[in-house]
């Protein structure tokens, strides 16, 4: 992408919501995903005394303590992906609201953590 200047300067120097404003969509993505994953996990729960409504692929070795258990690894890692885009969407709040006056320092900060979350959510 070319660069070009911004139409309005000093905006572009003192204020970032543009990157606040996406990773406040990042932040639904996230908590609507976490639901989902968590939402999984629980119904492939079992095989004894769980809801055991879906069968989860075995995709790692099984409970040695708990037999028949499969562990809901892919739920998991969606979890702990979901918990880091909900991390830097902090981060990113944090700094559009500490830029003082005509100048925000913590640009580079929220374009790092805003690439990072789209690169984990795609």
């Amino acid at each position: 992408l070319p660069f070009v200047p911004a139409p309005n300067k000093f905006e572009a120097l003192a204020a970032h919501d543009a990157l606040v404003e996406v990773n406040g969509a990042f932040n639904t993505v996230a908590c609507s995903l976490m639901k989902i994953a968590n939402d999984i996990r629980l119904l492939g729960s079992g095989p004894r005394c769980g809801l055991g409504e879906l069968v989860l692929p075995e995709n790692e070795p099984g409970s040695s303590i708990m037999p028949g258990k499969v562990n809901p690894t892919q739920c998991e890692a969606m979890t702990m992906v979901c918990a880091q885009v909900l991390g830097n969407t902090v981060a990113v709040s944090v700094g559009g609201s500490n830029g003082h006056f005509e100048l925000n320092v913590f640009k580079p900060v929220m374009v790092s953590n805003t690439l990072h979350s789209s690169r984990l959510l795609a």
